[in-house]
């Protein structure tokens, strides 16, 4: 399988203490299946940080879903335990580190699942600020389109990521 990172520079090594905390599935090494995503998260990051943007192209070994020593967290699609697992990573506040309902202490090794992204905020600040309660913000979701993201987390897992080419 192919992933793309987009980036303001070529990822020859993958440096998971350079990856920013408090994101969707906690600090990782962040990559889509869909080339254009990645396009955008270049330009972005590129435009922050100076640079020019760049897309790592990797091929993923598929064998890393057979591998007995990672632990691995798939979500397939947008539901609650999804929401609850992105609010939690995201939230510098939150205190329950071992919970399996986050991934700040990188209990895993890859987590796959939906993009929260910009689209998502207002629904997720509403829930947050109890305004909406848990289903409200479930039913609400299935209106948003979604596209995936593939996170890395230990250099275990990022063994199964081979730099392959790019832009």
């Amino acid at each position: 399988m192919i992933l793309y990172h987009g980036s303001n520079m070529i990822i020859n090594e993958i440096n998971l203490n350079k990856c920013r905390p408090y994101k969707d599935f906690g600090q990782g090494f962040y990559c889509t299946g869909i080339k254009e995503q990645a396009e955008l998260m270049a330009k972005r990051v590129a435009r922050i940080y100076g640079g020019d943007p760049y897309v790592n192209k990797f091929e993923l070994d598929e064998n890393i879903y057979k591998a007995k020593e990672l632990n691995i967290k798939k979500f397939e699609s947008p539901t609650g335990e999804w929401a609850i697992f992105v609010l939690n990573n995201r939230d510098r506040k939150f205190q329950d580190k071992n919970s399996i309902e986050c991934n700040n202490d990188n209990k895993y090794d890859l987590v796959v699942g939906p993009v929260a992204d910009d689209d998502l905020a207002l629904l997720f600040r509403t829930f947050t600020r109890g305004l909406i309660d848990i289903d409200t913000l479930i039913k609400e979701m299935k209106y948003k389109r979604f596209s995936n993201q593939y996170s890395f987390h230990s250099k275990k897992a990022i063994k199964y990521l081979k730099l392959v080419g790019g832009n």
